[in-house]
């Protein structure tokens, strides 16, 4: 069992600090206590469920469920990845382009979500599918970039550095390669492959534009 976890952008620092970047971050663990504090109730008042989106029942889930998560797991897997790649997109773009940006992403990767499976009950929710459009965003911008990052297999781990356009690359290739299993994970709970890919795209054909 193995993996890659991205450290940072060894290419560049951002020129500010990265205020909103910071901020997301503090949203996500605070309401990630909130349903460890009030626990299912919470989890199905806020999740995005596809069933319910479908017939015009709570639309705003769809922007609350990008701030919860499925477990300590899921949380600090996620936040990795967005400060990872989040300071130099936020420097890039501005904080309030980012911002704006980053929620925008999310909401069209939990759109295809429950477009992919429009009559599921299981709730949806995660900012995975916002992050995904900063790597898409990233992506284009800086390709060549370096991103120190930590290769584990079992008890072995060593930090090299890895050019943003095949670690970036690879991770799409694999959400594309585990698509095929979204509509069965629909029905028992599962990673949601299409958000990924969905805010991934969103963050390629835009981000550009975003940019200062």
């Amino acid at each position: 069992m193995g993996g890659m976890i991205p450290l940072g952008d060894a290419s560049r620092k951002p020129l500010r600090r990265s205020v909103i970047t910071m901020l997301l971050i503090a949203a996500n663990v605070f309401v990630f206590t909130r349903e460890l504090q009030y626990g299912d109730a919470f989890v199905y008042t806020f999740s995005a469920i596809p069933a319910q989106i479908t017939h015009g029942q709570g639309l705003l889930t769809l922007l609350t469920s990008m701030f919860m998560h499925a477990g300590w797991l899921h949380i600090i897997g996620n936040m990795i990845y967005l400060w990872a790649f989040g300071p130099e997109m936020e420097d890039a773009m501005g904080r309030g382009r980012f911002l704006a940006f980053y929620l925008i992403g999310g909401l069209i990767a939990m759109i295809a979500q429950v477009a992919a499976s429009p009559n599921s009950t299981i709730p949806n929710l995660g900012a995975s599918g916002a992050i995904a459009a900063v790597m898409g965003a990233f992506l284009v911008i800086f390709p060549g970039d370096r991103i120190r990052t930590a290769l584990w297999f079992l008890f072995f781990v060593r930090v090299t550095y890895i050019p943003a356009v095949l670690l970036i690359g690879f991770w799409f290739l694999m959400q594309l390669f585990s698509a095929g299993q979204v509509t069965h994970a629909a029905q028992i709970g599962g990673v949601a492959y299409l958000a990924h890919i969905g805010g991934f795209l969103f963050g390629v054909i835009t981000g550009r534009l975003w940019k200062r």
